[in-house]
């Protein structure tokens, strides 16, 4: 059985209600009020944590305008510098333990992705609850082997990863001493196409590592996610903007309060109804169960007639004798006189002619 385990005092995995994780990324725009007011928004639409990244661009890439340096076709960010984008991406490092007391304040778990080890550190000193690897980090064995010291529960993405870059990952931060550890089934496309998801790989992370599964999702809407928890996943990472209409480099990905709020709700929706295994009727199938068919007699019947397939048929409701027995029925006798619309018993049933 897959081991659950605790951030900030809220239990997660297998037999715990999804942990749902709002990824405020840059959607604060580089003003604190807005980040502040995505917290408070985020708890409002039944966010049970909040992530934010720690890097800045000069942590996490240099200033160059050289080729390697450009982003390429096929994104939401062609042929923007890397360091130009990260600038503008960063949440400030001094925000961070402000944030985390709204945090607190809001009963909100609060956690981030480092980028570097002195992201680790800075956090470390925050009192980070637990940390998430993103999945452009998943071959930095240095910084996994530096979160896995802090002993801490670490959540790691997996896009992009091939089978082994997942087993190398999790070898790295298991040898250097982790805490509980949970996987997240990952598209790095921005936004991920649905038919890209692969989100059968959920059993399978499950069964090969032995840990708690998840989704961290780029798809629009919340379709996605919904599937993901019906296969297991008992993490969800959404990207969270107060409004995509407010551009930025992650907001036409994310969901605005009210659709965060309607993800959470058909959450619970789900859980409920994936239950256990069970063949047994429930409490309000048992009152249906009266509607099914059974053998009734259907046209008045003398006492010494025979039972025919004119005067005794498979109707519905259900008050009559089963309807594996008409063909023991057929060609009986009438015990009595039987009229029509009379659910058939063993006591009006006589013996064969």
């Amino acid at each position: 059985m897959t081991a659950g385990f605790k951030i900030a005092g809220r239990a997660v995995g297998p037999g715990e209600p999804v942990y749902l994780v709002a990824e405020m990324s840059a959607n604060h725009h580089g003003k604190f009020d807005e980040a502040a007011e995505i917290m408070k928004a985020a708890k409002a639409a039944g966010a049970d944590a909040v992530k934010i990244q720690t890097y800045t661009a000069d942590t996490i890439t240099i200033a160059s305008d050289r080729e390697p340096f450009l982003i390429g076709k096929g994104t939401l960010w062609e042929g923007r510098n890397l360091h130009d984008l990260y600038e503008e991406a960063h949440t400030p490092w001094d925000w961070q333990p402000k944030l985390k007391k709204i945090a607190d304040g809001l009963g909100l778990g609060f956690f981030s992705s480092p980028f570097d080890e002195t992201a680790v550190d800075f956090l470390e000193k925050m009192g980070a609850p637990a940390y998430k690897v993103a999945s452009f980090e998943v071959v930095d064995l240095p910084l996994l082997r530096r979160v896995a010291r802090t002993g801490k529960p670490v959540i790691m993405s997996t896009g992009m990863a091939t089978l082994e870059e997942i087993q190398e990952a999790v070898a790295a931060l298991r040898e250097a001493g982790a805490g509980p550890l949970a996987l997240l089934k990952c598209t790095s496309a921005y936004p991920a196409p649905p038919e890209e998801m692969n989100l059968a790989t959920i059993h399978h992370l499950r069964e090969t590592f032995g840990v708690a599964v998840g989704l961290s999702d780029h798809t629009l809407g919340i379709a996605v996610p919904l599937a993901a928890v019906a296969l297991g996943a008992c993490i969800i990472e959404k990207h969270f903007t107060l409004s995509r209409e407010k551009p930025g480099p992650d907001s036409a990905f994310s969901l605005e309060p009210g659709e965060f709020k309607a993800l959470a709700e058909a959450v619970q929706t789900v859980e409920k109804s994936l239950g256990r295994v069970n063949y047994e009727p429930g409490p309000r199938e048992k009152e249906s169960r009266v509607f099914r068919r059974s053998l009734f007699v259907v046209q008045d019947v003398k006492a010494g007639e025979p039972f025919t397939a004119a005067n005794v048929r498979s109707i519905r409701p259900g008050h009559g004798l089963h309807t594996r027995h008409l063909a023991e029925v057929l060609g009986a006798t009438a015990a009595r006189d039987v009229a029509r619309g009379t659910p058939l018993r063993w006591d009006m049933v006589g013996g064969k002619r």
